[in-house]
């Protein structure tokens, strides 16, 4: 059985990273974000008496005021391009199926659509 443990992590001085774990009483420092985990992992165990396999750790990185507005909205505008990627997926098959079925070349389909004809082949196979 694993538990989890938050780890807090903040820029300090220089090129580190400050890292907290405040259950157990963990501190240490690393130069990347990276090797958070495996860096508190091990001390995490050791201080609670734990294996580090059953150490999980959630990383949770305190950033400047300024820098989590653009994180966040660089976040959600991410989010919302991979669904509407994924909707225009599904409409190019829709419509590669409908051209095809009212008899057109898969040469055609492609020209209609903007695509190869071995994409437009693609779209009606998925």
């Amino acid at each position: 059985m694993t538990r989890m443990f938050t780890v807090t992590v903040e820029r300090g001085h220089g090129d580190w990273w400050v890292l907290e774990a405040p259950d157990v009483g963990a501190v240490s420092q690393v130069r990347r974000l990276d090797q958070v985990e495996n860096e508190m992992r091990e001390a995490i165990a050791h201080l609670a008496g734990l294996l580090e396999s059953e150490v999980e750790v959630d990383v949770r990185a305190t950033l400047p005021e300024d820098c989590v507005e653009h994180v966040g909205q660089a976040r959600r505008l991410r989010a919302e391009a991979e669904a509407a990627s994924r909707r225009a997926a599904e409409e190019s098959r829709l419509a590669a199926r409908s051209l095809r079925n009212r008899g057109l070349t898969f040469r055609d389909v492609g020209s209609i659509m903007g695509v190869s004809q071995r994409r437009a082949a693609q779209l009606l196979r998925g």
